[in-house]
């Protein structure tokens, strides 16, 4: 197990990618928004210092973006995913071991560097923001929870300037003590709430607690955190993601549907969009379950429907996923509904080491899906989209990205054009 570890995060990470292709953004709030343009999910800090909380429904903050004239974006998740991949990249070049922990944050094991580990994080920091264009900040300790929390304060500190190395003692009991416990790694909400009642407030009472007053309290995986703070290592990298157990697509709608055939084109699409992740991911499927419900705020005419289609033999086939849907739209479609959401949810994955295929399944026309379907992964990647005719042409239901930003990484037609 590590010795060092440190914690590179995206300062503002959906904000951030907006900014690194419109530079006129730099100083101005920007707000990024959920699906179907319905709420805040992302803030710069100058978004953050108008009081825009995280969460907002954006008709209700549609006067202060007004007044302040906010920029606001749709969710872009072609541009993020592709700019996370560049920041991944460039971090593996300062490690040989790392842990891609989210989309906009990774740890990163630093044994063996020589000199400053201070001057190292600020190399790492200045060569994201050189290569990408996004900041990030560095958090450097001797455990992972203990990174997480020098990151927290880089981020908040001006002193700190992105890069805090919590290594030596003297500095771990003072950034304790201005941490407060609910930003501790690994305490939520209700544990967080549990700690104030019984007194201890900040990382640095949760350290010093009695652990068998923990152990009684809440469970060994908080024993564990309270160990890490006090130093000693109890949460390693985790190089390799553990598989997937269920891929879900849903979306809720731009426009409510109300009738079958669209109902059966909103479920194609996101049946072709599940066995992209599937593949992706080399996994198998063995059971699809189609969704469809009203909308949740209209209580008298609450309708929730689902159906569950089982293969015979697990696959990762569009064709097949986009078949089981089909045949599931009449089971779930009620007329007079309006429907606000629907997707489809793969189970029982298995990888391609542990998965059994039928012993009568027709290998030759397995073969030939296959190939199919490596060519049609080709096609989408590069940007051109291949959809099933039962998707339609027409889909005034498509959700709603009226702010979207262009794919200026992933899209030939969309790359910025400099003049």
């Amino acid at each position: 197990m590590s010795d060092i570890f440190a914690l590179v995060d995206c300062n503002n990470f959906y904000a951030s990618c907006e900014r690194v292709f419109q530079p006129s953004l730099k100083h101005r709030p920007v707000v990024v928004l959920s699906n179907n343009d319905g709420c805040i999910v992302a803030r710069s800090n100058e978004a953050k210092a108008l009081g825009i909380a995280m969460g907002t429904p954006y008709f209700k903050a549609e006067d202060i973006i007004k007044k302040y004239n906010v920029a606001v974006f749709s969710s872009n998740y072609a541009l993020y995913a592709d700019m996370s991949n560049r920041v991944m990249q460039t971090l593996s070049r300062f490690t040989s071991e790392m842990e891609i922990y989210s989309i906009d944050e990774a740890f990163l094991a630093l044994d063996g560097i020589q000199g400053s580990l201070d001057s190292y994080g600020r190399q790492i920091r200045s060569t994201v923001l050189q290569w990408t264009g996004l900041p990030v900040s560095v958090g450097i300790a001797r455990t992972k929870t203990l990174a997480k929390i020098a990151n927290h304060l880089a981020k908040k500190s001006d002193k700190a300037a992105g890069v805090l190395d919590l290594t030596q003692q003297r500095y771990i009991d003072h950034a304790l003590a201005k941490t407060d416990v609910e930003d501790v790694w690994g305490v939520g909400r209700r544990i967080a709430a549990k700690l104030r009642r019984a007194g201890i407030t900040t990382a640095r009472k949760l350290a010093e607690c009695d652990i068998d007053w923990v152990l009684r309290t809440f469970s060994i995986m908080t024993v564990r955190t309270v160990l890490e703070l006090r130093g000693q290592k109890h949460f390693g990298l985790e190089e390799v993601p553990e598989p997937k157990k269920n891929i879900t697509v849903s979306r809720s709608f731009g426009k409510e549907i109300e009738t079958v055939e669209q109902l059966q084109q909103a479920l194609t699409q996101y049946a072709s969009r599940a066995g992209e992740k599937l593949r992706c991911q080399n996994q198998y499927a063995q059971i699809l379950t189609a969704f469809a419900m009203s909308n949740r705020f209209d209580k008298k005419n609450a309708y929730y429907g689902s159906a569950s289609y089982i293969f015979d033999s697990a696959t990762d086939s569009s064709l097949d996923l986009v078949g089981a849907a089909n045949k599931l739209v009449d089971e779930i479609y009620r007329d007079g509904v309006k429907f606000k959401k629907a997707g489809v949810m793969l189970n029982k994955l298995a990888t391609s080491k542990n998965f059994q295929r039928n012993l009568f399944a027709d290998r030759e026309a397995i073969s030939r899906d296959r190939r199919l379907m490596q060519v049609l992964d080709r096609i989408n990647e590069r940007g051109k989209q291949v959809a099933f005719a039962s998707e339609g042409t027409v889909k005034p239901w498509q959700t709603k990205f009226d702010h979207r930003s262009p794919c200026y990484t992933t899209r030939w037609d969309e790359f910025v054009t400099v003049v």
